[in-house]
């Protein structure tokens, strides 16, 4: 029932896997692992008339009913044995649904991931990936159609450094010490970086402030905050490692990597949904008479009322046609940006989930504004222009 990495395939295992098998299959380091397929998702959930108790109990109740289940006995037991054959590494437990990772739509950040994952607790996180279907962000997210849910398994990787990178001309990396998620989850501002024929073009160092270990997250150091976390020789490494697996794929893609005892390795990669806007970052906020600055993540210009939001709490004061402003947006944040007509966040890059959802909304975002959210007022008229990454009133 289970299907190695290897061999997954889009009909079983979801965009997400498929091509990480492509990459396995072609010899690229991808950490080994295995999926559970979509139709064990299937046979779980087919007596629960999902689609019925979310029309009439809404969709809490469905992720209750979906996160209790259990795995059927058969697939307990190859769970066991394949968990065996990965050794005695924690696993990470990713999404890989079938409307996930598409040419048409990324789902980025609307599923459940979850890193560091023991051996003991890996089929009730599988169950929670499937719940994730589920979730108001992700119901949100899709327009149409009742996607399913596979779950990969794979051998979890401690990373010393992490990030994303969009392959073009230039290739754009964005990268922080420890976990990735702390990159594509907007949770600090990166060093971004840009590549073109075999030079490194750009290094511009991020304010690095937390990093992401396993499940801990800790201070950095004030002496690695600023200092640039990849040096030249890694960065085209990566950048020729990243072009070879998209000429592979056959279309430009936005991948996620991670550095560990100076090896490389690809944890995703996924068609690439919208351009990256022409941003002219600036570095420093003199002040909103002379404009806040920081990334453009996504072009276009919005005037609105701002609008603070420090979590979940104050979602019902968001209206129509607020600038959302936030420290970082968690990806249960995803249904406000239909609402917003644009986003400022304190920390975060051009290449994390919030930059690349605003885009698939084709709202403007600036991100990584020191300091947004107390310069800002609540309802001030301001107006942001997500192309040059400047906010004024």
């Amino acid at each position: 029932m289970l299907v190695s990495l290897i061999e997954a395939t889009p009909e079983q295992a979801g965009g997400k896997a498929a091509v990480l098998g492509q990459l396995l299959r072609a010899g690229f380091p991808v950490p080994p692992g295995f999926v559970v397929p979509v139709e064990v998702y299937r046979a779980v959930t087919r007596r629960l008339d999902l689609p019925a108790v979310l029309a009439e109990r809404g969709p809490a109740e469905v992720r209750r009913l979906v996160a209790s289940q259990p795995l059927p006995s058969g697939v307990m037991d190859e769970l066991v044995e394949a968990l065996e054959r990965l050794g005695g590494h924690a696993v990470a437990v990713r999404s890989s649904a079938s409307n996930e990772d598409t040419a048409a739509a990324s789902a980025a950040g609307q599923h459940d991931s979850f890193l560091a994952v023991s051996r003991e607790t890996v089929a009730a996180r599988v169950s929670a990936v499937w719940a994730s279907l589920w979730s108001d962000r992700a119901i949100a997210y899709r327009s149409s159609g009742l996607p399913e849910m596979a779950v990969i398994v794979q051998r979890h990787i401690d990373a010393d450094v992490a990030g994303v990178l969009f392959t073009g001309d230039p290739t754009v990396i964005e990268a922080s010490w420890g976990l990735g998620e702390s990159v594509v989850g907007g949770r600090v501002t990166p060093d971004t970086y840009t590549v073109s024929n075999s030079t490194v073009r750009t290094r511009r160092p991020g304010t690095k402030q937390t990093r992401l270990d396993g499940t801990t997250t800790s201070e950095v150091p004030p002496t690695d905050r600023a200092r640039l976390c990849l040096d030249d020789l890694q960065l085209l490494q990566l950048a020729e490692l990243a072009h070879n697996a998209a000429a592979h794929i056959g279309t430009p893609q936005d991948i996620e990597f991670a550095l560990t005892n100076n090896h490389l390795w690809l944890l995703q990669s996924r068609p690439i949904t919208t351009p990256l806007p022409a941003s002219e970052h600036t570095d420093g906020a003199p002040g909103l008479g002379a404009g806040l600055r920081g990334t453009g993540g996504s072009a276009g210009i919005a005037s609105g009322p701002a609008r603070v939001v420090r979590g979940p709490g104050d979602f019902g004061r968001v209206r129509a046609g607020d600038i959302l402003v936030c420290r970082f947006t968690d990806p249960a944040w995803t249904p406000l940006f239909g609402v917003v007509a644009g986003v400022v966040t304190e920390t975060g890059g051009l290449l994390s989930h919030a930059a690349i959802v605003a885009r698939e909304h084709r709202i403007p975002a600036v991100l990584g504004v020191p300091d947004a959210t107390t310069a800002l007022h609540d309802g001030q008229p301001i107006t942001l222009n997500g192309t040059t990454g400047t906010v004024t009133d």
